[in-house]
């Protein structure tokens, strides 16, 4: 009998505590990395901080692909008044706008202590799509021009002298067009936008079909412009040829120039600039869908991950990713040595005036169709 009771008691504490029990579910677009960093890394974190709760990353694929499968099962299970399987979603930026449009997320942004730490617009407009109050950008890719210091001594700051720069130094400078990777594309971009008329439209819309036709005179230059550099074999092969000294200076994504830096793939006096009036990159976002029973939770889940201690050591130092939040809140966050690493050469201040977004979604289709037409012929 008395170990009949002993049994019964032991049951009775096994069903309290399954009962009080909580799982936190996080689903992720994006590579591996994304789910390993929630399992590995965030997810212990969080679950130290709160005694109970089991944070459980489940990965939806890499690109577009994998925001498209999130917003499909959040547009389900709203159709079907059903509550919501995932608490947390880390999507890209275009279904970041159609979630919002669609009302599957909730507006919690204005409510975590770290969200008046976000100062891009990226935070607020999403190719378009107003998302202020969302969103949490979770981190930045960036692009900017990398370069050789033994063979440039000054690089162009700005797109107007890097055009003068190419002329003068024919060969010298390395990009991918548009079909060889995103840097490319971004370069791209970022000259339409440097040249092309109205860069806050391309940026915020609204969008008109006939504002292509102001971009003649843009990618007429463009054209010109690519007959004095090399074209690459994608965001790979312009660092592969930076690194063999066949160019001195093109455009790359930071976080990976860093990583062939760190792994010795390219020379350690190689640097960045990035130019005015600006270069795109692109967030992901940390959002609520609309149906989760976890909200308090959840957002308390997104301000451990947005909390300047989590991007510095987190995202800076593990993946040379740009904070979600202003840099300027890491300042003494990092080792020096990390800092240096990561915002010598591209400091808060030019990162926050000079890192843009990429042109709303008919813009940017509109760019690459014209460059097409009048710039790859």
């Amino acid at each position: 009998m008395h170990k009949g009771l002993l049994a019964a008691g032991f049951a009775a504490v096994l069903m309290t505590s399954a009962a009080s029990a909580q799982t936190l579910n996080v689903a992720t677009a994006g590579d591996q990395n994304m789910v390993d960093y929630i399992k590995d890394y965030l997810g212990p974190m969080f679950e130290k901080q709160h005694p109970g709760v089991k944070v459980v990353a489940v990965g939806t694929g890499p690109g577009d692909g994998g925001s498209q499968k999130i917003y499909e099962k959040l547009e389900a299970q709203k159709s079907a008044n059903a509550p919501s399987d995932f608490d947390v979603v880390v999507v890209h930026q275009k279904a970041a706008g159609t979630m919002v449009q669609g009302s599957f997320l909730k507006k919690y942004r204005d409510s975590l202590p770290t969200g008046k730490l976000v100062s891009r617009d990226t935070a607020n407009n999403s190719l378009g799509a107003d998302v202020s109050g969302y969103v949490m950008p979770m981190f930045h890719s960036q692009t900017a021009l990398a370069y050789n210091p033994d063979l440039i001594k000054n690089p162009p700051n700005s797109y107007a002298e890097l055009r003068d720069w190419a002329k003068k130094n024919p060969k010298q400078f390395g990009y991918n067009g548009i079909k060889g990777g995103m840097s490319g594309v971004a370069f791209v971009t970022g000259w339409v936008s440097a040249f092309g008329g109205d860069a806050a439209k391309l940026e915020k819309g609204p969008y008109d079909a006939a504002t292509k036709a102001t971009w003649d005179k843009a990618l007429a230059d463009l054209k010109e412009f690519n007959q004095n550099v090399v074209i690459t074999p994608g965001n790979a092969g312009t660092l592969d040829m930076l690194n063999r000294g066949e160019i001195a200076m093109g455009p790359v994504w930071v976080d990976m120039f860093y990583t062939w830096k760190a792994e010795g793939k390219i020379p350690p006096n190689m640097r960045l600039k990035l130019v005015s009036p600006g270069m795109p990159g692109q967030p992901m976002y940390y959002a609520i869908p609309s149906k989760t029973q976890n909200e308090k939770l959840a957002a308390e889940f997104i301000a451990l991950a947005t909390s300047p201690e989590v991007q510095a050591d987190g995202i800076v130092k593990r993946f040379n990713w740009y904070p979600g939040i202003d840099a300027q809140n890491l300042e003494g966050k990092l080792d020096k040595a990390a800092w240096n690493a990561l915002f010598a050469d591209i400091t808060p201040e030019a990162l926050s005036s000079n890192g843009k977004p990429f042109p709303i979604s008919p813009y940017f289709n509109d760019i690459l169709e014209s460059y097409e037409k009048k710039v790859a012929n």
